[in-house]
């Protein structure tokens, strides 16, 4: 694993602890207009060394935090993890912090990203077959946390609320999106602009107090 230097011209070097094309690219938007240069796994390790932490908090909070620790202290640089996921009400909360492997092993062997996620779905679908329009209600929730290795620096949240559709609708996102309809909208998360998504996303909002409280903690350094 490439480990670059924490600064590059004088700018803040800040490594997004995923592998997700989407979701960096959504954080990367937000991020470098601060001025801070954005490296990804698959830049910083693009032989997929680096094996994966195991996501064994129970809440999204306690894995962005482990997260970030660990691929801080693997790269040598502040790495900005998130944990992010579906909370259906009719499911108790579920799949929750298990959103990204929630069927995963309804996938078949070597599954791709597409295959779990289209798994996943499936499966959602099916646990909500019967329950009335009105009570498929549910939210996007995402974590962030960003670490040095040693501690956790800046925390952020953001949520947004709708309803899951009965099919999937949409080419755009990635993971549930396509049934994650947005009553105010009158359109699912994967029929919006990459651009519309970030402005009414949880991720987009997380990201949004992330970067303020960054710019504060860029200025103070």
């Amino acid at each position: 694993m490439r480990c670059p230097d924490a600064r590059a011209g004088g700018r803040r070097r800040i490594l997004v602890a995923t592998r997700n094309a989407g979701k960096a690219g959504e954080i990367r938007s937000l991020l470098e207009p601060l001025g801070v240069d954005v490296v990804t796994l698959d830049e910083l390790d693009p032989d997929r060394r680096l094996p994966e932490p195991a996501e064994t908090g129970e809440t999204f909070a306690e894995n962005a935090r482990d997260k970030a620790a660990y691929y801080a202290r693997a790269s040598g640089l502040w790495a900005l993890a998130d944990d992010s996921g579906l909370a259906v009400d009719a499911l108790g909360g579920a799949p929750g912090v298990r959103s990204a492997r929630y069927a995963r092993d309804d996938a078949p062997a070597g599954a791709t990203k597409r295959d779990v996620d289209a798994a996943n779905n499936a499966r959602l679908l099916r646990e909500l077959d019967g329950v009335a329009d009105a009570d498929r209600t549910a939210r996007f929730v995402c974590r962030l946390a960003l670490s040095d290795g040693r501690e956790t620096l800046l925390e952020a949240d953001g949520a947004v609320d709708g309803l899951i559709a009965r099919e999937p609708a949409g080419e755009n996102g990635f993971g549930y999106d396509p049934l994650f309809y947005l009553p105010p909208l009158d359109r699912t998360a994967a029929q919006l602009a990459p651009e519309e998504k970030n402005r009414v996303s949880h991720r987009g909002r997380a990201v949004r107090e992330f970067a303020r409280r960054l710019r504060r903690l860029l200025d103070g350094a």
